[in-house]
């Protein structure tokens, strides 16, 4: 007999995976940019704000490494130290990186408005809350403790010292639903404001909402957005959805505090059949 069986999974949303700087806490993901800059700078290289955000959402060492990698970034290397970067330098460079990013972390731990409230809307529709991130166990911890008093607890806190491999591996995203226990994929929302973010929510198989205003896209914190004249908010708005989209997200919206329309939505389109 020849026929095509396909399951169909038509019930609601039931887990929430967040990324955090930029995402949940760190308006503008602030802290990691200002510290590779800051790192590569103490080496005798300079690179831009806008280098440095290029690899955002990925494991901090493959971050480094990504940096590395950029042409402009290799040329200045090889012109500071006589040749080409290796593996040593990357590990030296990745070794000095943490105690900068752990010293500033706490400074940058502000809950992004809104994250509050719509962790408790979700809460009272029976949906979890989970969150990765590309920091590792200790860098992780700082922020958990400061978003704790802040009134923000996830139900799973996974970041890239649990898994093989961080993003744009959806080992983070399986992590989570594991500890969750949640499935199928089709029924895990994944919210981030990078494209790894994206990347990483389309290798596993689940839906991807992508965060524009509040995170790396734009890259500016909440009082350098309030501060730009609406014509040129609009601009870089339009352009950060724009890439959003074209690299796979599902949905895109300014922020988490939008977050809850896109996931009644989503769960609308599973009603209907709808896969990620």
């Amino acid at each position: 007999m020849d026929f095509i069986f396909r399951r169909i999974y038509v019930g609601q949303v039931k887990a929430v995976i967040f990324d955090l700087a930029g995402t949940t806490v760190d308006y503008g993901s602030c802290a990691p940019a200002g510290v590779f800059v800051e790192l590569f700078r103490n080496h005798g290289i300079e690179i831009s704000n806008s280098q440095a955000r290029v690899p955002m959402g990925m494991h901090k060492r493959d971050h480094i490494q990504a940096l590395l990698q950029m042409e402009d970034v290799s040329k200045k290397w090889k012109e500071k130290y006589g040749k080409a970067w290796s593996d040593g330098d990357l590990d030296m460079l990745y070794e000095r990186f943490v105690p900068l990013q752990i010293g500033c972390l706490e400074r940058y731990s502000t809950l992004i408005p809104g994250t509050v409230e719509m962790a408790e809307e979700l809460r009272s529709q029976g949906i979890r809350i989970g969150v990765t991130t590309g920091y590792n166990t200790d860098m992780m911890q700082i922020v958990l403790d400061a978003v704790k008093k802040q009134g923000f607890v996830p139900d799973s806190a996974i970041c890239v010292s649990n898994v093989p491999k961080g993003r744009p591996a959806p080992w983070m995203i399986y992590q989570t639903m594991q500890e969750l226990g949640v499935f199928p994929p089709e029924s895990i929302v994944s919210v981030g404001d990078t494209i790894p973010d994206i990347e990483s929510a389309l290798n596993a198989g689940v839906w991807s909402l992508g965060v524009a205003k509040t995170g790396n896209m734009m890259g500016l914190n909440e009082k350098e957005v309030a501060s730009l004249p609406e014509d040129e908010l609009e601009k870089r708005l339009a352009s950060a959805y724009e890439t959003m989209y074209r690299k796979g997200a599902h949905l895109v919206i300014d922020g988490v505090e939008d977050c809850v329309e896109s996931i009644d939505e989503i769960s609308f389109m599973l009603a209907e059949g709808e896969r990620p």
